[in-house]
Order: C-alpha cells, then sequence, then structure tokens
C-alpha cells in the first residue's frame, strides 16, 4: 500500500510545465480516439488544430471566439488566487449580455456615439449584479459560492429565454423568439473588413494587461494572493476576507457582463435564446490551463478557442460528432490535474508493522 505524500514546493518551471504536459497527453488521447471513429489521426489533427490556421478568415474566428474566454478566463482567475471559487461566470455573460440588449432597444433610434459605451457600462453593471449575490450569500450567511454562482447561471438563462420570446421579441420577426437586430450605433466597430473580428478583442487584451498590472503592483492584488496561498497568514495579517470575496466577484461579473456585450453587440448583433456558447464554463479551464495568470489566460484562451474552431471544422469535414469539442475540453482539464497532482505529491510506500512476539520483547 501506498499513500499520497505532499512535496516541497514545485519549482515555477515544473507549474509552466504541467499545461504542456496536459496539452500532449490530451493530443495523444484524441489520436486514439481519432482512430476509432475510424480517422486516419494525422489528418484529423491537421484537419483540428492546423486548418484553422491557414486562412485568414479562420485566424478572425479563432481571436473572435477567444475575446470572451480572455474577458471571462481574466476575471475568474483572479477570484481562484484568492480562493474564491466562482462558477457563475456564463450567468454573468448573460445577465450582462441583457442589459446590454435592453440599452440598444431603447436607444434604438438614436444614432450617436455614447449609445456603444453605455451598453459596454450596462452590460458591466449586469454582470457585478448578478455577481454580486453569491458574494452577499457568502459573505452574510456562509454559502456556497460554488452551488449559488452555478444555479444562478440557469436562472439567467430562464430569464433570457423569457425577454425573447416576449418583452424583447421583434414585433416584425414572425414570431422568432429574438429581438430586432441592433442599429449601427449599438455594434462594435470590426478589426477588419470582411471578418467578424470586433474591438471586444482590444478590449480583452486591456482587460488581461489591466488584470496583470493589479495581481502584480497593488496591495489589493497581493492581498488576494496571500489570502489565496496563505488564508491563516493573511488572517493574521488582517487581511479583510469578505472585502476579498466582493472584489473577486465584481472584477469576474463585470468582465462577464462586458463578454457578454462583445457577443450581442458584436457576431449576434441581437437577442436570442441563447447568447453564450458556455464560455463561461470553458474559461474556468482556461484560467487553470493559464496558471492563474493574467497573461497565461490570454495563451489559454487561444488554445481554448481553437477547440471550438476544429470541433466545428472537424464536425463539417470528417463528420465526427459535435461532442468531440466538449471532449477535448474535459481531456484537457482532466491531464491538467493529474498533472498538478503529480508536481505537488508523490506516492509514498506504507511501512509495514510486523507484530511483536512475546519472545522477542523477552
Amino acid at each position: 500500500m501506498s499513500r499520497l505524500e505532499r512535496r516541497p514546493e514545485p519549482s515555477r518551471s515544473m507549474m509552466l510545465a504541467s499545461p504542456l504536459i496536459a496539452a500532449v497527453a490530451m493530443l495523444v488521447t484524441g489520436s486514439v480516439l481519432f482512430f476509432f471513429l475510424g480517422q486516419e489521426p494525422l489528418n484529423a489533427f491537421y484537419v483540428y488544430f492546423i486548418k484553422p490556421w491557414t486562412t485568414l478568415y479562420g485566424v478572425g474566428e479563432l481571436l473572435l471566439k477567444a475575446t470572451p474566454l480572455i474577458l471571462c478566463g481574466v476575471g475568474l482567475a483572479i477570484g481562484f488566487r484568492a480562493n474564491v471559487a466562482n462558477i457563475g461566470a456564463d450567468g454573468q455573460l448573460t445577465v450582462g449580455a441583457i442589459a446590454a440588449g435592453a440599452v440598444a432597444l431603447y436607444f434604438d433610434e438614436v444614432q450617436a456615439w455614447w449609445v456603444l459605451p453605455l451598453m459596454l457600462l450596462a452590460g458591466a453593471l449586469g454582470g457585478m449584479l448578478w455577481a454580486a449575490i453569491p458574494a452577499l450569500l457568502r459573505t452574510r450567511f456562509n454559502t456556497s459560492e460554488i452551488l449559488v454562482s452555478l444555479m444562478l447561471v440557469y436562472v439567467a438563462y430562464h430569464l433570457l429565454s423569457y425577454l425573447v420570446h416576449g418583452p424583447m421579441r421583434d414585433p416584425a420577426g414572425f414570431n422568432f423568439p429574438q429581438s430586432k437586430m441592433f442599429s449601427d450605433s449599438a455594434t462594435l466597430p470590426l478589426l477588419v473588413e470582411g471578418l467578424r473580428l470586433n474591438a471586444a478583442f482590444i478590449l480583452s487584451l486591456v482587460a488581461a494587461l489591466a488584470a496583470w498590472f493589479f495581481c502584480k503592483h497593488t496591495f489589493a492584488g497581493y492581498r488576494m494572493q496571500v489570502s489565496g496561498m496563505a488564508p491563516a497568514a493573511a488572517l493574521y495579517a488582517g487581511f479583510s476576507e469578505p472585502r476579498n470575496v466582493w472584489l473577486a466577484f465584481m472584477v469576474s461579473g463585470a468582465l462577464s457582463g462586458i463578454a457578454g456585450v462583445g457577443e450581442v453587440a458584436g457576431p449576434l448583433g441581437q437577442m436570442q435564446p441563447s447568447v453564450s456558447a458556455g464560455y463561461g464554463f470553458a474559461a474556468i479551464i482556461v484560467a487553470y490551463v493559464g496558471r492563474l495568470h493574467p497573461l497565461g489566460v490570454v495563451l489559454s484562451a487561444l488554445l481554448m478557442s481553437l477547440l471550438y474552431i476544429g470541433g466545428e471544422t472537424a464536425q463539417i469535414e470528417l463528420q465526427v460528432p459535435s461532442a468531440i469539442t466538449g471532449m477535448f475540453q474535459g481531456l484537457l482539464l482532466f491531464y491538467l490535474l493529474a498533472a498538478d497532482l503529480f508536481i505537488h505529491y508523490r506516492f509514498k510506500p506504507r511501512k509495514r508493522h510486523l507484530p511483536v512476539t512475546a519472545g522477542e520483547t523477552a
């Protein structure tokens, strides 16, 4: 028999190598899966991981998909660094989209430059409002923020469904559950003509840089990191846990809400029954693969975006199931957690204690 024994503090190189190990293990497992699906592994990998990069349109789609992943992932990473487990980023994204859509529809006839900034502000406030619910319940009643934030995701889904089937539905839309298309003043400008990539991608990079500065060069960022790494030391130093919880949820909610604005004011251009392809949940994997570092989140978001785009391409060209994307995401997280387990712990054989006989004691 053996038991797990914690290793000394792992080196930085080992921590950075863990996502690479997980990615390689994911690829090896994927090759086996493609083989059993009747696909030639090398050709399948080319279609899945290389082909999306070969055209300008494909690169634009990759960056477009990475945008909400970066925004949500950066916000979640800040909270995870302080041991604040916000699992409800997808709900905060949805409510942010609802708030921004309400502004866009209310000022539908207005063609002014301030409509879009007002939508961004409304989206951030909407996400913060939704994130404030688990923060309040955690700090006042010590409830589990994991369960509360997760359940609120589905409340947000149903709220969006009610609105697009009712108050926000386009009267001239032949009874389809969607709003009217937003005006030009309520849509994000495109970065490259002919592509769907818009200014939200620039906002995501700015958010990542701002988060890096916050974590690296501010006392609040240092306080949150200490609270996550050594809660007892943080308590002894007088760092307020409720303040960390509120800050983590407010930052994450605001960034997730802005991600929702990027969807409805970007590629969608209207309110629909679904405004997220599960970006808030995928951002949890993005945050951990990026080692909870804002700049690492950008790289891991690009990888996760490639899994989305590659899955769609493989589904069309190879006729593989659409669930292949979720499978690769799950494999990546599974192998990352496994690699982290062996980085932080090792198996140590248990010592066998033989019974002592009466003759031996004499």
